[in-house]
């Protein structure tokens, strides 16, 4: 069963449908002995079909472009979120500050 999708007509096959067009098309053209109006019509169907799937591959790569971008855009987002870098324990207080008498200390 064909999928539409929204104004997709039947003149503009999917990726896959199209490929698989494509293919049999060049098949039939490199085995079968067309006559010169055959392979003509073979050929114009042909670039139709290789013009339709260069669309959709370029549709696609902007698509995930944009996914790209937006991931990146919210990843640095995220990050100027907390200018300070990670959550740390009072770092502007020096180590003589914040060591309490009662501590063990090693060295």
């Amino acid at each position: 069963m064909p999928r539409k999708k929204g104004n997709t007509s039947e003149k503009e096959p999917g990726f896959e449908e199209a490929i698989a067009e494509l293919e049999a098309i060049v098949g039939a053209m490199e085995e079968e002995q067309l006559p010169l109006e055959d392979l003509v019509a073979k050929y114009e169907q042909g670039t139709r079909l290789l013009a339709r799937c260069e669309t959709v591959l370029a549709d696609a790569r902007k698509r995930l472009l944009t996914i790209a971008e937006s991931n990146a855009a919210d990843d640095s987002a995220e990050d100027s979120l907390d200018p300070d870098g990670p959550i740390s324990h009072d770092a502007s207080a020096s180590p003589d500050e914040t060591d309490d008498d009662d501590d063990i200390r090693l060295f």
